[in-house]
């Protein structure tokens, strides 16, 4: 079982100070792929950086601008192109005049206009810089470094901060959920790597966009993992009892699982089956998708 953290304390628009170098301010957009809301995160004083600004809310937007009264935004750092993460950073930036890093939005074809797998794409999402992995931003008393995490999107980054060996998650890992893994940009395969990459550099913290923190870093990494693979191997013994499709399977599968996220679902299946059929474990007719049937290889 994932040892999942759910209380969180806070209220729409109030900047709280939950570390020593981390203020947050959440967006009021909560639902089910968000939570609560975006959790806007403010690194440092004086000089300050600001990590995924969140959905373009001119509420938001107001809140974020009076916790940084008279105080200088060196850097508008974001984790991902979700409409929930980055539509804010052109217009923080323009009122800031912050540069706005981050990685580019890969042009895909669109998933079905009936499946709603996440809070929607910000296809237009150009950062002023395109990060590498390692990347360095600085000011004041504080040290974020960029550290790639691809899988449950191409250009997911998460942020590690030095000072108090914490890491922004983004969506990568969150302490309220798992993470949606929606091909063709989410990728089951890269995003066990990347578990595995942010677990073996030890962090203290994990402060995802949404919930609240991880303070048992590496079980709940490994916790998270092993529900990866104890879903692969339910979507094997589906498969041993005859082929199958994955729109089929779902609601056995997730039957625990609110109904408005069985298509968001189903798409994390299909980035298991094609995990699977790179690996040579199952096989299907043709290209694989939602209403391909599979069979054990």
């Amino acid at each position: 079982m994932i040892p999942f953290v759910r209380e969180i304390e806070f209220e729409y628009g109030r900047c709280d100070q939950v570390s020593p170098l981390i203020r947050r301010v959440i967006a009021d957009n909560p639902g089910p792929f968000t939570y609560t809301g975006t959790g806007t995160y403010v690194v440092g004083r004086g000089t300050v950086a600001v990590i995924d600004p969140g959905p373009d809310q001119d509420g938001h937007l107001q809140a974020l601008l009076a916790a940084l009264d008279g105080e200088i935004v060196s850097h508008i750092l974001v984790t991902h192109h979700h409409s929930d993460h980055s539509p804010l950073a052109r217009p923080l930036a323009k009122v800031t005049g912050a540069t706005i890093h981050g990685r580019r939005a890969p042009h895909l074809a669109e998933v079905s206009p009936d499946v709603m797998v996440e809070a929607g794409d910000d296809e237009g999402f150009r950062p002023d810089v395109e990060i590498t992995d390692g990347a360095v931003f600085e000011g004041p008393g504080w040290t974020l470094r960029a550290v790639t995490t691809p899988g449950h999107t191409s250009n997911h980054v998460c942020f590690a901060l030095a000072e108090e060996n914490a890491l922004f998650s983004g969506d990568h890992v969150m302490g309220w959920s798992t993470t949606v893994i929606t091909p063709p940009d989410g990728d089951m395969g890269d995003y066990f790597a990347s578990l595995e990459k942010v677990k073996a550099m030890g962090f203290d913290t994990l402060w995802p966009t949404h919930g609240s923190p991880v303070r048992e870093v590496e079980p709940f990494i490994r916790a998270y993992a092993d529900h990866r693979r104890a879903r692969e191997a339910q979507v094997l013994a589906a498969l041993s009892q005859g082929p199958i499709t994955i729109k089929a399977m779902v609601p056995t599968l997730y039957a625990a699982v609110d109904p408005r996220l069985h298509a968001a679902a189903a798409m994390s299946v299909l980035a298991h089956m094609l995990l699977l059929v790179k690996q040579g474990r199952v096989a299907c007719a043709g290209v694989a998708g939602l209403d391909s049937v599979y069979r054990l290889a």
